[in-house]
């Protein structure tokens, strides 16, 4: 397993941009397909966006991003990051990077074999 450690988080007004990182311990990053989650208050958590390993050259998004975030990897520096645009109110959430083995069952949770903390973003409208 690894340790993952989110970063980015904040307050913005609707329509502003954030990206957030998760870094990595340990030489095996690139072995990963890693994801990012994320759960709303009085909500489930949900999948937001993987990336295949090792160079990303596959990835995926939920509807409700798809074309606003965007995912991407740096495995020099064990990181993976979420450039979020267009952000909006229902973005609001704990957003929580994962890493797992299985690239086709990430984005369900099955495949996931760690999990960061978890890094607040808000949305004021």
């Amino acid at each position: 397993q690894v340790q993952l450690v989110e970063s980015g988080g904040g307050l913005v007004q609707a329509g502003a941009s954030l990206r957030l990182s998760c870094v990595a311990s340990g030489r095996t990053f690139s072995t990963y397909t890693m994801a990012w989650f994320r759960q709303a208050p009085g909500k489930e958590r949900e999948f937001v966006a993987k990336i295949s390993w090792p160079n990303g050259d596959s990835t995926n998004y939920a509807d409700s991003v798809r074309g606003r975030f965007t995912i991407a990897r740096d495995n020099a520096k064990n990181t993976v990051y979420l450039q979020m645009n267009g952000l909006k109110p229902e973005d609001t959430a704990v957003y929580y990077c994962a890493a797992g083995r299985n690239y086709r069952t990430a984005s369900d949770g099955r495949g996931i074999d760690s999990w960061g903390k978890g890094t607040l973003v808000t949305v004021s409208s």
